[in-house]
């Protein structure tokens, strides 16, 4: 995910990672062996990165398998679980969401969307690990924007409690 996030942060400030010193780095997320390796955040993060910018995936002469958003695609959704947990969850959902145009994606994203449904507790949040946390609430909150669902939608609203006013629960005295 390192040159995902990198690719995320020069998009985000409006710089070309095509072209940083000299150095193309989309280049490693061609190789789709090296992006995968440490499991479902590759595919995940390099959807995510390469979509940010619209950005083609550059070949890479150097990889065994030359990437493309189709394999990303499939890698996570060949590795769904039944309960990934919010946080993986709700980023598959956030990779996922320019391609719902695909049935399986389409499919996938219903299960994932029920599941998390389910997995709200009653104060309209999240816990991973046991813990109830304000990253995983806004994982999905990002996730429903991404889809264009409503942060208000029935589904994600818990004994009246909502993932907007669960993420303010976290809020500190002084703003933070």
């Amino acid at each position: 995910t390192e040159y995902s996030r990198v690719i995320l942060a020069l998009t985000a400030i409006g710089r070309d990672p095509a072209n940083v010193a000299g150095y193309n780095l989309l280049t490693p997320l061609g190789d789709f062996e090296k992006t995968i390796w440490q499991g479902l955040n590759g595919p995940i993060w390099a959807l995510i990165a390469l979509d940010s910018g619209s950005y083609d995936i550059p070949k890479n002469p150097a990889a065994k398998t030359q990437a493309t958003r189709q394999l990303y695609i499939n890698e996570i959704l060949n590795n769904q679980l039944a309960d990934g947990g919010p946080d993986m969850t709700a980023m598959a959902l956030q990779a996922l969401a320019k391609y719902q145009d695909q049935k399986s994606v389409q499919s996938a994203t219903d299960k994932a969307l029920t599941w998390l449904s389910k997995a709200q507790d009653s104060k309209g949040g999240y816990a991973s690990w046991g813990t109830t946390n304000v990253e995983s609430v806004a994982q999905v909150v990002v996730a429903l924007c991404e889809l264009g669902i409503s942060l208000d939608d029935s589904r994600f609203v818990k004994s009246g409690h909502t993932l907007t006013e669960n993420l303010l629960s976290f809020r500190q005295s002084n703003g933070g």
